[in-house]
């Protein structure tokens, strides 16, 4: 904590970066300020009565920092994109023009760029389109009576005029494409002028908005009944143990020694020195987490878009059944999330390291592993420990996903913590990579040149 201060606080004296820091406030307070502009035709109430009650909709609403919850211009976040950037990621491995251009370097990457936005924009129609129809579908109060949401000229009506419902429905999807193509926007301009990955601090602030809710249910919990008072003492506990476990898996890396040959041009002496190849428990961050719950939550979707939401306990129909299956507090969501992430891990790190390229680079430059000769024996290695590496780091990953779920099964009460180790990976993860991002800066903007 105190190294953390001490970069922010180094950051902050030099100018530059300050200004920086200050431009990358100034993006997250717009996007405080669109979470608080509320779309027309919309009963915000309902819509907080039927996200309470749905599952998928209280992860998108805990994803969009509350926005979703309130129905407002921002309701869709950053999840268009995402599932874009996944959709993409994958097809690069499988379309060899998108293989080519991920290798074609920075041109490369802005075209792939281009085409996530341009995928994201018609993912955003759709997610748009399904939260309309699943709005219209109403929602029901405490005594399990009809609510409706969507309002027509100065009522709440679904028996409206057939111009009413069209220009509604207009008006709600395009306000929710304009919203998700903003914070589109508003990640660009971090990632241009100000600090760390735009789309993570996004995210990173939507979920931290969201704390002050998260006390104010440990405090009604408490005030409901006093012996809350220790299980809540007990969960912030195990939090505080889990922010430290995160830090220490996410710093937590493999050191594979390398040894470089020495090598005589002219009459000097080049080489010989030792140095290693770093790889990282958890080298994929919380992106295999993310992968997993956007194809977890897809069923939900699809059920949500013809009215099912599976939190009627009454109701016994097949597709009730599917969708409480795919409850994020329920056993069999907890396993098959677990085996996702695992996978998605091993995914993420084959596409994002290659054994073979790094064995040929150590070749090419005299490199090799103490006790493996060059070529094939050293990627066989490589590949090998980064399994292991992989494995590792894919079990710490899904323990931190499911502890939360697995604590909303000791006590019911705390099922809006389900989704609290993911938000936790995502808060403490794009911390660190904001604050090395402020290190290198540090470093290169300070660093001795050779004519000091």
């Amino acid at each position: 904590m105190n190294g953390m201060l001490t970069v922010f606080r180094n950051a902050w004296i030099d100018t530059q970066l300050r200004k920086k820091i200050l431009y990358t406030l100034f993006i997250l307070i717009l996007f405080r300020l669109g979470s608080s502009i509320f779309v027309p035709y919309l009963n915000n109430n309902a819509i907080t009565t039927m996200i309470s009650g749905a599952s998928l909709l209280n992860y998108l609403d805990v994803m969009t920092g509350g926005a979703l919850g309130k129905g407002t211009l921002l309701a869709m976040s950053i999840s268009p994109y995402i599932n874009a950037s996944i959709i993409i990621q994958l097809l690069t491995v499988a379309i060899p023009p998108l293989e080519k251009l991920q290798k074609e370097g920075e041109e490369g990457r802005k075209k792939l760029n281009t085409i996530t936005k341009l995928t994201s924009l018609g993912i955003a129609i759709l997610q748009a389109t399904a939260f309309y129809f699943t709005l219209r579908n109403g929602a029901t109060d405490s005594n399990n009576n009809h609510v409706a949401i969507l309002r027509y000229g100065d009522v709440y009506d679904s028996s409206s005029d057939m111009f009413s419902i069209i220009l509604s429905a207009i008006t709600i999807i395009a306000c929710f494409v304009a919203g998700a193509s903003v914070i589109i926007w508003l990640g660009d301009r971090i990632n241009e002028k100000g600090v760390g990955n735009g789309i993570s601090m996004i995210l990173f602030t939507g979920i931290v908005a969201r704390l002050p809710d998260t006390i104010g249910e440990f405090y009604a919990l408490c005030k409901s009944d006093m012996k809350n008072i220790f299980f809540v003492l007990a969960v912030i506990v195990i939090f505080a143990a889990m922010v430290w476990f995160v830090i220490f898996m996410t710093n937590a890396e493999r050191r594979i020694p390398v040894q470089y040959a020495k090598r005589v041009v002219g009459r000097k002496m080049y080489g010989g020195q030792s140095t290693h190849i770093p790889i990282k428990v958890a080298m994929s961050g919380v992106m295999p987490i993310i992968f997993a719950m956007s194809l977890m939550s897809l069923p939900q979707t699809i059920l949500l878009f013809f009215g099912i939401r599976g939190d009627n306990s009454t109701d016994h129909t097949f597709w009730e059944g599917v969708a409480r299956f795919f409850s994020t507090t329920s056993p069999a969501y907890a396993i098959i999330y677990f085996v996702l992430i695992i996978a998605f891990n091993y995914f993420y790190v084959a596409i994002s390291y290659n054994p073979i390229e790094i064995a040929n680079n150590l070749k090419k430059n005299n490199g090799a592993i103490p006790g493996y000769r060059p070529g094939k024996p050293t990627s066989d290695f490589i590949y090998n420990s980064l399994n292991k590496i992989t494995l590792i780091g894919a079990i710490f990953l899904g323990i931190i996903a499911i502890f939360p779920i697995i604590l909303s099964w000791i006590n019911r009460d705390f099922s809006n913590l389900s989704l609290g180790g993911t938000s936790l990976l995502i808060i403490v993860g794009v911390a660190l990579e904001t604050v090395r991002s402020l290190e290198s800066q540090i470093m290169m903007r300070h660093h001795p040149g050779f004519l000091d």
